[in-house]
């Protein structure tokens, strides 16, 4: 069974992701207008209706913009945790009941033939999870918006195929910002982002012969750019000996406009 994944936005301002196999198709997070969502769905031969469900990674604006727009008017599910649905509900309208729907940290979700497990991640929000998309014999994760890595990360990451993976700033950056010192404590903080540094220094260890592919995605629009992301990351692989285009292929999501596609 083959399994489609492409990232229709990814950054500080909006994100979304689109997985599908044959017979299921699913979007992770709706961060940005429903125009422009199904806009990306066009480009790769799907529309709204097309898609089964839709999985929340947590509240904040750049992730449900588009969520109740997409679910109103395409009739889609909502999945999301109970903690993530207390802090989005007032944000997003009204949802018709049978589209709200509730995934619960380390429990699996089948929608048709993808299996979908959520797991807990730190960030300043509530209840807020990442997640494992599996299918008979592949295995995507969606890593973002990560304060630190904790041993369950690690565990969760190991073994996947295709890896989205935060590398939202460069620390030197943020501290040169123009930005306050709350805001920089937040984002630099345990329940803030991943930096470049960190997510170069993660790959190194959880590197295994299944992992084909890395996205790096959710790059802060004033403090990152996506050379200097890729070359962070890169750096830090070769010091440790692990080749990219040898081993695996990394790439940068873009921030505005589709990634792409990968077929595995």
């Amino acid at each position: 069974m083959s399994v489609k994944f492409c990232t229709i936005a990814s950054g500080s301002s909006g994100n979304s992701i689109f997985i599908g196999t044959e017979h299921t198709k699913l979007l992770i997070d709706a961060g940005l207008s429903g125009k422009r969502i199904v806009e990306g769905l066009s480009s790769l031969n799907t529309v709204g209706s097309n898609i089964d469900a839709l999985f929340v990674t947590h509240e904040h604006a750049d992730h449900i913009r588009g969520v109740g727009i997409l679910s109103r008017k395409f009739d889609i599910p909502i999945y999301a945790t109970p903690g993530t649905w207390e802090a989005m509900e007032h944000q997003i309208g009204k949802i018709t009941p049978k589209n709200k729907q509730y995934v619960y940290p380390e429990e699996r979700c089948i929608i048709n033939d993808i299996c979908i497990n959520p797991f807990s991640i730190p960030h300043d929000a509530n209840e807020p999870v990442g997640y494992n998309i599996e299918t008979e014999n592949h295995k995507i994760t969606i890593a973002t918006d990560l304060g630190h890595i904790t041993k369950n990360i690690k565990q969760q990451l190991f073994d996947s195929e295709l890896l989205l993976l935060e590398a939202n700033h460069d620390e030197e950056m943020v501290k040169n910002s123009f930005y306050s010192y709350q805001l920089q404590d937040r984002i630099l903080g345990q329940q803030g982002h991943l930096s470049n540094k960190t997510a170069g220094e993660l790959l190194c260890e959880i590197m295994s012969e299944k992992l084909n592919y890395v996205f790096l995605g959710h790059l802060s629009e004033e403090n990152n750019y996506p050379n200097l992301a890729y070359d962070t990351v890169k750096n830090i692989l070769q010091k440790n000996k692990i080749n990219i285009g040898k081993q695996f292929q990394l790439e940068v999501a873009p921030r505005n406009g589709n990634s792409s596609v990968i077929t595995l």
